[in-house]
């Protein structure tokens, strides 16, 4: 167990090969927030926020993202482009040579978890070369009490170096940065990149990891609320599909905005302490939640500040990934503690820069296994380079990066929990409608919401044909009527005003679905192959 004093907040890093290192252990927000500002790693902005820079990289790498390839890993994870694997042997002279790099350095660690069920409970202890990579943690992760530290004895290890830079040639990288797990050795070691988001994502991964092999619980990249009634929402979705938005509700109790665990017992559980959000546009107006939420505590990342400290939330020239950090008690509406039970609904959130899918629509079991396999959203014109018309985008089971099984592994789960809870799955495009991308126009923000409070409040009424009509190209049931929702909305190929585009380009989504499931079809049931669209054009 650590050398821990309650009252001098001493600790010892020798066993982690750190020696004479200057340790700031379980510092205070405010003491860390004072020490960036001393330092001049960062600024208070107007609201009391401290702003920082991540410096090189403002966004995960995925290809710099590694596995240790051994015992416990080389049979159970879905080796390739996405779980890369790394050698033990590396592996174990990289963390040396990190550890060495920290020593004789002023450090800042955190004793910490994961899981606000305590069945599930992961104890973290976070060490960084940084405050505000500290700061961060307290954010993100569970925060122990005083009493829970006495006896506390970390599970997984994170060490966090963003000025230690890897040589490739000899350390096995791809780069100088790297993050790297060890499910041995329970170690998420980070280097070469300042980026907070690879703290929180390498528990995530190895959560996702340990608790569907060891604990028969579904992980989920997702975010979750709870109703007046205790029915839980979960909403899946990739970046900028409204994910955090939208399960922020004013009259919904927040459970958590991006990582959860859906048990066999059914209930769903926060991986974290805190919210992770990104703040491109943000406004009082369409997110007062968020926008409130940046106050003294909360860490903004590479935003553009004005003389005053105000930051200008359209300002993307550091990148359009500026992002902002903050406990999820500076969000007023919350569950506590971040459990729900009886899960209802389930959505499924996709931008369809294309303006062909339904602005919602329900789904059969096997619809959203296929789906969630799937993870589809769109990039549009203008967000990466070479990107001129909309192009079609999947991240199996909406978070592959963060994924070590097979997808099959965690769609099946889901299927599973459908059928055995009665749970209602909807497909919700808040993307185009009206035209793809330049020509139709962008869902309503009040339409969306007005489509999954309906689903929530039960107004859509059961599967029959009479309430529902099934879509002709991707055979899922789309409602003819929503309160709140003009019934034209509600049918896509109506807005196009033109049967033949629309069709023309409804086919193109479909044969991208079926070419991008092509890796997946050797580990999935009939049932689950099934699930997507049925018709095709060559």
């Amino acid at each position: 167990m650590a050398n821990y004093d309650q009252f001098t907040k001493t600790i010892s890093l020798e066993k982690y090969g750190i020696k004479n290192a200057t340790i700031n252990y379980q510092l205070s927000p405010q003491e860390l927030h004072n020490i960036v500002i001393e330092k001049g790693q960062g600024v208070e902005t107007s609201s009391g926020a401290l702003a920082i820079n991540t410096g090189e990289f403002t966004g995960r790498s995925p290809k710099d993202r590694f596995i240790v390839k051994d015992d416990v890993t080389k049979d159970r994870v879905w080796w390739g482009p996405v779980n890369i694997p790394f050698d033990p042997e590396a592996f174990e002279k990289l963390y040396n040579k990190v550890s060495n790099y920290l020593s004789s350095k002023e450090l800042y660690v955190r004793d910490c978890y994961g899981c606000a069920d305590k069945d599930y409970q992961t104890n973290i202890r976070v060490i960084t070369e940084y405050a505000w990579s500290n700061q961060f943690a307290y954010n993100m992760f569970l925060r122990p009490t005083e009493e829970e530290l006495e006896h506390f004895t970390p599970e997984w290890t994170v060490i966090n170096a963003p000025g230690f830079k890897a040589n490739p040639q000899e350390d096995g990288t791809r780069q100088h940065n790297f993050a790297i797990l060890d499910f041995t050795r329970k170690i998420a070691l980070i280097g070469g990149t300042g980026y907070t988001g690879e703290i929180k994502k390498g528990i995530f991964s190895a959560l996702n990891f340990m608790l569907p092999v060891f604990k028969e619980t579904l992980p989920m990249h997702c975010s979750a609320n709870v109703g007046k009634d205790g029915d839980t929402a979960i909403f899946f979705g990739l970046s900028g599909t409204g994910k955090t938005t939208l399960s922020t509700d004013p009259n919904r109790s927040l459970i958590g905005d991006d990582e959860h665990g859906w048990t066999k017992d059914n209930k769903v559980f926060n991986f974290e302490g805190g919210c992770y959000a990104k703040v491109i546009d943000l406004s009082r107006e369409h997110e007062p939640e968020i926008y409130d939420a940046i106050k003294k505590g909360a860490i903004l990342e590479n935003v553009i500040l004005d003389a005053a400290g105000h930051v200008d939330f359209a300002d993307t020239s550091i990148t359009e990934n500026t992002r902002v950090s903050y406990p999820i008690d500076h969000i007023e509406n919350i569950q506590l503690p971040s459990i729900g039970k009886d899960v209802k609904n389930v959505f499924f959130l996709t931008a369809d820069a294309f303006g062909v899918l339904p602005p919602i629509s329900k789904l059969t079991p096997s619809q959203a296994a296929y789906h969630f396999i799937s993870g589809y959203t769109a990039k549009v014109a203008g967000t990466e380079a070479g990107v001129i018309e909309p192009e079609p985008s999947f991240s199996a089971c909406f978070g592959a990066p963060f994924m070590p099984l097979h997808p099959a592994k965690y769609a099946e789960m889901l299927s599973e929990k459908m059928i055995t809870s009665g749970v209602n799955v909807w497909l919700v495009n808040t993307g185009w409608t009206g035209g793809p991308y330049g020509v139709g126009t962008r869902m309503k923000l009040k339409y969306t919401r007005a489509m999954i409070n309906a689903a929530l409040n039960g107004d859509l009424g059961l599967y029959t044909y009479d309430k529902y009509h099934i879509h002709s190209v991707f055979g899922v049931a789309q409602p003819r009527e929503c309160p709140g929702v003009p019934s034209s909305v509600l049918s896509p190929r109506t807005t196009w005003n033109n049967d033949e585009s629309y069709y023309t380009t409804a086919f193109k989504l479909t044969n991208a679905f079926r070419e991008n499931f092509k890796k997946f079809e050797a580990h999935c049931s009939e049932e689950i192959r099934r699930g997507g669209p049925q018709r095709y054009a060559f």
